[in-house]
């Protein structure tokens, strides 16, 4: 499927208009069926049958439908109607979880519908105490910002990688970030990686939403180029999360659980 697609505009630039061709990113409705029951349409970037399983996994694994690979059979996806249907083993009653069809935003304005800060309560204080040096997360934040070739291209994406003390493990890209951290569950999920002492970075603003999706799954250390707002810096305060910000170029700003950041030169 197509990522971009190429449009013709006008442009303004010192005073004088042209017409020229410009390359924007395809938004892209995924419906996902549980146990043949439509469940909630979500809005994303097109990718790959794999990739797009990924997303509907880590979605589900954030609102707790699954917990275990063996709570999932049969997965099928259906890349031009943009349908995915997944069987769960469970039975669940949906008319529980859902009033009416649900459609979840791309995330990047008011953030999806689904959230509440008492979401939080769910998660358990992070236990983990591995140190990890500054100078290692500076590079990969550098390394994954030159990584993302569909921002380079337009502008309109996200991304989120799971890394661990030598390298990136899986990387993704989406118009909402959310989107990009469900691949990122949904993925580590699928290969049955373990999250409890990995480092997550976003290109994005780190919401609470963010926040709480990754504590859900234990992950220690969060970091963006970008900022937290006050609600997240309170929850990983709350959870003991450390939260990295504008970690770029030799510089970041620690918003909380600088014990698990190295301290020289800091």
């Amino acid at each position: 499927m197509e990522r971009t697609k190429k449009i013709q505009i006008e442009q303004i630039k010192d005073g004088l208009i042209k017409g020229m061709e410009d390359q924007v990113v395809v938004e892209y409705p995924l419906t996902v069926y549980l146990n043949d029951e439509e469940f909630i349409t979500l809005l994303c970037s097109p990718n790959t049958s794999e990739n797009l399983q990924y997303l509907a996994l880590g979605f589900l694994i954030s609102e707790g439908m699954i917990v275990h690979k063996s709570d999932v059979g049969k997965i099928t996806v259906e890349e031009e109607a943009g349908h995915i249907h997944i069987q769960l083993k469970n039975k669940i009653n949906l008319k529980q979880k859902l009033y009416g069809k649900r459609t979840v935003t791309t995330g990047c304005g008011k953030g999806t519908v689904f959230y509440n800060v008492l979401d939080s309560l769910g998660s358990q204080e992070i236990k983990n105490d591995i140190i990890y040096d500054y100078r290692h997360i500076l590079k990969l934040s550098t390394e994954l910002n030159q990584k993302s070739g569909l921002f380079k291209e337009t502008g309109g994406v996200h991304f989120c990688a799971l890394c661990d003390q030598e390298k990136v493990l899986f990387f993704h890209e989406d118009i909402g970030r959310h989107n990009a951290l469900d691949k990122i569950i949904g993925e580590a999920f699928a290969k049955e990686e373990p999250l409890e002492d990995k480092i997550l970075i976003t290109s994005g603003r780190l919401s609470s939403e963010m926040i709480i999706k990754a504590a859900k799954k234990a992950i220690p250390v969060i970091v963006s180029r970008s900022a937290p707002t006050e609600l997240s810096v309170n929850i990983a305060k709350d959870l003991d999360i450390t939260l990295i910000g504008f970690a770029r170029g030799n510089r970041m700003n620690i918003y909380h659980g600088s014990k698990r950041v190295s301290q020289k030169a800091l």
